[in-house]
């Protein structure tokens, strides 16, 4: 943890506050504004609990197709916390560490705004376990991304009242022990709290927000890469002139074509003259798909930045106005449909990518069959090509969009879901993948620039190139190519950041 520090003080929060955060790995406090609209909520819904017996939803009444069993006052409290217990219901793989540190970030920010009735002390621990890396054992199964994203929420909440696991100093270990050793003591949860950690769509928008952050930074990585097959299979220039990309008048369009001119600038082979006509459409369409995928990027931005900067629990509490109210901004739907379409976004990336290499071990325009001189006798990256295809089959498969379906549940009370939870973890399968199939191109380009004059292309792509070489070598005859297939996936995820 650096000695820089944010402030959540209910200002909107950017994407480039984010990206502050996690790069300078700052820590996070509630400022005085903040922290008096969370003590000011908390105030009133206690008067209000104790001074009326009409029913709550979550409050004092029990959940879901529950909701008109009233709760006395004595057990308000044990409510909450059999809420948690019995919510926590995930399976499957494990949710990464990083997202689920996004996840604690995410609903202290949502809690931060006055309007969930959680206790200053419960977003002051959220807050604690992110500074210090105490990460919540969070499983990927179990959301229908509405309702809230209540089964992983409850394993964050599960944490906070000392039950559960954590992972602390790289060990998964009980949380009860790593509380006590720093010193602390369980929350106790007061009515609604346990709904208000639980109601949300942090484990949607985290995933969601960590894919913008990382899919933003593979596309323009995507421009050095491709740029690197343009040379490597002798590509022309003019198809990333600004003149005809700002006639099309779409951003990302314009965007990539002029991240291609850039990479380009100064290299000697783009220059010589070109025996071919036209290059095919994996080459000269790269801004218009490339493009097109930065577009996605960008609105998914918008959508994710809009649901961190905003009240997603339920009941909703106004002070001012003296009114709770039972409404739906746990329902992922903006959120799953934007997951969705990343994924397609992300898919085509991968899957034009994919063509460029298909192109590159063709043995054509003065490239050998397969990328080895002695081809016959070697086959070179013939199942590279093989592997890249195979990667891109699975992610259109992947990106069946999970937001067309939705299955009713708690007796029928919450009938429509988004199933966003699995958009989300779907996405960031679909990204992983992309780092494979980026490696794979980026391995291939390489190889094929080395039958070029490598030294004659642009001086970033000969930096790339170079850099490139220190972890994956020219192959000159077969070898064992699965190592420098994870090399090179490495190698992009470094790009990336």
């Amino acid at each position: 943890m650096s000695n820089q520090t944010y402030i959540i003080n209910n200002q909107q929060i950017t994407l480039v506050d984010i990206q502050e955060i996690l790069k300078e790995n700052k820590r996070v406090v509630l400022g005085d504004h903040a922290k008096q609209a969370i003590v000011n909520c908390r105030k009133y819904l206690d008067h209000k609990v104790d001074a009326t017996d009409e029913l709550i939803y979550g409050v004092n009444t029990g959940f879901g197709s529950l909701c008109n069993t009233a709760i006395s006052k004595s057990d308000l409290a044990q409510l909450q916390l059999n809420l948690v217990r019995s919510h926590a219901c995930g399976t499957g793989d494990l949710v990464q560490q990083d997202v689920v540190k996004l996840m604690l970030l995410l609903k202290a920010i949502g809690l931060s705004f006055g309007h969930s009735g959680a206790q200053l002390e419960t977003v002051e621990r959220l807050l604690f376990f992110y500074n210090n890396d105490i990460l919540p054992v969070v499983y990927q199964q179990g959301s229908l991304g509405a309702s809230g994203d209540l089964a992983p929420l409850a394993h964050i909440a599960l944490a906070l009242v000392g039950e559960g696991e954590v992972y602390y100093n790289n060990q998964r270990i009980a949380t009860k022990s790593v509380i006590q050793d720093c010193g602390l003591q369980p929350i106790a949860l007061k009515s609604k709290e346990g709904l208000a950690l639980l109601n949300g769509t942090q484990f949607m928008s985290s995933h969601l927000l960590y894919a913008v952050l990382k899919a933003k930074a593979l596309c323009h990585s995507l421009s050095k890469i491709s740029a690197l097959s343009i040379e490597a299979f002798d590509g022309r220039k003019e198809p990333f002139s600004a003149n005809v990309n700002e006639i099309r008048n779409q951003i990302g369009q314009i965007q990539i074509a002029e991240e291609i001119r850039g990479v380009l600038d100064g290299s000697k082979l783009i220059l010589q003259e070109k025996e071919y006509v036209q290059d095919p459409y994996c080459l000269r369409c790269i801004p218009q798909v490339h493009g097109a995928s930065l577009d996605t990027i960008s609105f998914a931005e918008n959508i994710v930045l809009r649901e961190i900067n905003a009240v997603t629990d339920n009941p909703t509490i106004f002070p001012e106005e003296d009114k709770v109210i039972s409404a739906g901004n746990f329902h992922g739907q903006p959120l799953a449909l934007a997951l969705d379409y990343m994924a397609i976004a992300l898919a085509e990336l991968g899957s034009i990518s994919e063509r460029r290499i298909y192109k590159l071990v063709s043995g054509t325009r003065g490239l050998p069959p397969f990328l080895v001189v002695n081809s016959g006798l070697n086959s070179g990256f013939m199942i590279v090509q093989y592997t890249a295809a195979s990667i891109v089959s699975q992610n259109k498969q992947l990106c069946t969009p999970s937001s067309i379906d939705t299955i009713d549940s708690s007796n029928g009370q919450e009938d429509h879901v988004s199933m966003g939870a699995n958009a989300a973890t779907k996405l960031l399968r679909v990204l992983e993948n992309c780092y494979q199939i980026a490696g794979l191109e980026l391995m291939t380009a390489a190889q094929g620039l080395a039958f070029r004059k490598s030294d004659q292309t642009s001086p970033v792509l000969h930096e790339l190139y170079t850099n490139f070489r220190k972890s994956v070598p020219f192959v000159e005859n077969d070898i064992y190519m699965s190592p420098l297939m994870l090399s090179s996936k490495e190698f992009v995820k470094q790009m990336v950041g």
